[in-house]
């Protein structure tokens, strides 16, 4: 197991739950991040550089949480946005709006947090993306649901000759009734951006 020693945040590793370690070549590791992490100067960011991607068609609180806790890790943070050829590869239950208008909305969201000016948005036409050979990038920010595509895609880059990446685990933003938050239910009218109960099953 390895063992995490640097404390850049009191409340974040006094609340810090180490799961699994991965990596035999580096420290890779998956950490799960906690839902109230205090900000970071830049001198106590862990990472100058780290990744998350998604599709991000109705930029929820989900995302928005998502997003927090890459920009509280990282530096500069690189922002894969599916592609329309790849989404429709996915076969997603609902439609999905075009790049264009996804990546708009998200660049805006990043203005009225601040973070324009460290982030880097790209397009994902495949599931990885740049994340597979930047050679500079160090982290990678996931869901639950997505650390098995974290760990494959370390095995890409060893592959490459490249270091694995440490795995951040965010936990998915329950709506008021316990549910996670997600594009589906918003979609299907459940829930609304927040996450609060627009009608009530039957």
């Amino acid at each position: 197991m390895i063992h995490v020693t640097r404390m850049w945040c009191d409340s974040f590793c006094t609340s810090l739950q180490k799961t699994e370690g991965i990596a035999p070549v580096r420290p890779s590791f998956i950490l799960k991040i906690p839902a109230r992490l205090c900000y970071m100067s830049q001198s106590a960011r862990k990472y100058k550089l780290v990744a998350l991607g998604g599709t991000f068609d109705v930029l929820h609180a989900g995302h928005r949480h998502l997003l927090d806790g890459a920009f509280k890790l990282g530096d500069t943070v690189l922002i894969g946005v599916t592609s329309d050829r790849f989404v429709a590869t996915l076969h997603k239950k609902h439609k999905v709006r075009p790049f264009s208008i996804r990546v708009r909305d998200l660049d805006r969201f990043l203005k009225t947090r601040g973070w324009s000016s460290r982030a880097r948005v790209t397009v994902l036409r495949e599931p990885y993306g740049p994340a597979a050979r930047r050679k500079k990038l160090q982290a990678l920010i996931v869901s639950r649901g997505t650390v098995a595509s974290g760990r494959r895609l370390n095995r890409l880059r060893r592959k490459g000759g490249l270091q694995p990446l440490d795995l951040f685990v965010v936990d998915l933003l329950k709506a008021r009734d316990g549910k996670p938050i997600s594009t589906t239910r918003i979609r299907n009218g459940e829930i609304d951006l927040q996450g609060r109960a627009l009608r009530t099953r039957r």
